[in-house]
C-alpha cells in the first residue's frame, strides 16, 4: 500500500504530466500532499486532463525536454522525478514512425542527466513491455508470463521505441552501479482507462463502437494476446516503486490476465448493445507481438503490488467514460472517424 506520509511535502516532477497516465499520477500525488511540477510539450497531453486538480497544488512548465537547459530548469529543487514523457502512440505509431521514436534516446538521456546533476532522491522511469525479446511473444498457443530476467542478453527489443526504453534502463542501472544514482525502471504493460486517446487499441475500438461501425474492424487477425492493465493499478505501482526501489532495477507493472483482441472487441460490442455485429479482422495492419503478458511476481514480492481492477470492469469504465465525454463534444462523425485512422 502506498504511504501518503511519504509524499507529503515532497517536491515531485512529472514529465508528460498532462498525458493520459501522467494526469492520473499527478492527481494521486496531489491527493497525497506532494507539491507537483508538470513538464509537458502538449504534443499529446492536454491541460484539460488536469482541470480537476487545484491550481495551487501544481505548477506547469511547457516545452521540449530534449533541450538540456529546460531539463535542468524543471528538475531544480525536485526530490523525486517521474519521467513519463515520450514520443509514443499505439501500435501503428511505433511501427510506422520509427524515426520519431528514435528521439526518445535524446529525451531520456537529457532528462536523466539533468536529474543526476540535480541530485534528485529517486528517478522513476516509465519503461515498457516493449523491452522484452519479441521472439518470446510469438505463439498465441503458449501461456506466456514475461519475467524481468528475460530481458537479455541477447537483446531483441520491439522496434526503436523498445530499444530506446531498454537503453535508458541500461543507463540507469549503470548510473546506480557506478555513481550510486537512485532509480527504478517500471515496465508498463498496455495501459488503458479514462483519458486514454484513440491512438491506443482499446480506445480506438470503443471509438468504432461509438460510431456503430459495421462490420466492426480489429487490427490483425484478432488472436493477439495482451494484458491490458487499468491506469489506477499502474499509478499505484509507480508510487510504490518511487517509495521503495532505488537500486536501478527494472520491475514489471502489468496484470497477468491474458485477453485476446477479439475478446476485447466482443466485450465492447456487448457493453454498447451491438453484440450481434460482425467483427472484421484487418491482417494487413500492424499487430506487434502476438502474446505479451507480464509476470507480476516480483512486483508483488518487492512492493506488495497486484492489479485490483479486472479487465471486464476496467473496460466497462473506459467505454462509459468515452461515450459520455464524446457525446458532450460538438464533433461530426467524420471528425471522430479521422481520429481513429491515426492508431
Amino acid at each position: 500500500m502506498t504511504q501518503p506520509e511519504f509524499w507529503r511535502g515532497k517536491q515531485v516532477l512529472v514529465t508528460g504530466g498532462c498525458s493520459f497516465i501522467g494526469s492520473h499520477l499527478v492527481e494521486r500525488l496531489v491527493d497525497a500532499g506532494a507539491r507537483v511540477r508538470v513538464a509537458d510539450d502538449l504534443s499529446s497531453g492536454r491541460l484539460e486532463n488536469l482541470s480537476k486538480v487545484p491550481a495551487s497544488d501544481w505548477e506547469f512548465v511547457q516545452g521540449d525536454l530534449c533541450d538540456p537547459r529546460l531539463a535542468a530548469e524543471v528538475v531544480r529543487g525536485i526530490d523525486i522525478v517521474f519521467h513519463l514523457a515520450a514520443i509514443h502512440g499505439g501500435r501503428g505509431f511505433i511501427e510506422l514512425h520509427q524515426a520519431a521514436c528514435s528521439r526518445n534516446f535524446v529525451l531520456d538521456g537529457v532528462v536523466s542527466q539533468a536529474a543526476v546533476e540535480a541530485g534528485v532522491q529517486n528517478f522513476v522511469f516509465a519503461s515498457s513491455g516493449c523491452v522484452y525479446p519479441v521472439d518470446l511473444q510469438a505463439d498465441v498457443d503458449k501461456e506466456v508470463r514475461l519475467t524481468e530476467a528475460q530481458v537479455g542478453p541477447p537483446f531483441h527489443a520491439d522496434g526503436i521505441y523498445g530499444w530506446a526504453k531498454l537503453m535508458t534502463e541500461q543507463r540507469l542501472a549503470a548510473l546506480h552501479e557506478e555513481a550510486g544514482f537512485s532509480s527504478v525502471s517500471c515496465r508498463l504493460f498496455t495501459v488503458y482507462g479514462e483519458r486514454c486517446p484513440e491512438s491506443h487499441a482499446l480506445t480506438a475500438m470503443v471509438g468504432r463502437a461509438f460510431l456503430r461501425q459495421q462490420p466492426f474492424e480489429v487490427w490483425g487477425d484478432g488472436t493477439q494476446i495482451r494484458n491490458w492493465t487499468y491506469v489506477t493499478d499502474i499509478v499505484r505501482g509507480l508510487l510504490l516503486a518511487g517509495e521503495h526501489i532505488r537500486d536501478g532495477s527494472a520491475i514489471n507493472l502489468g496484470t497477468e490476465e491474458p485477453i485476446q483482441v477479439r475478446e476485447a472487441a466482443q466485450l465492447i460490442l456487448e457493453f454498447t448493445g451491438q453484440g450481434g455485429t460482425e467483427i472484421k479482422p484487418l491482417p494487413d495492419k500492424p499487430t506487434g507481438p502476438y502474446n505479451r503478458v507480464a509476470s507480476a511476481a516480483i512486483a508483488y514480492e518487492r512492493l506488495g503490488w497486484a492489479p485490483e481492477v479486472p479487465f471486464r470492469t476496467g473496460l466497462k469504465r473506459l467505454t462509459e467514460w468515452y461515450f459520455e465525454s464524446r457525446q458532450a463534444e460538438s464533433m461530426s462523425a467524420d471528425e471522430f472517424a479521422e481520429r481513429l485512422t491515426t492508431r
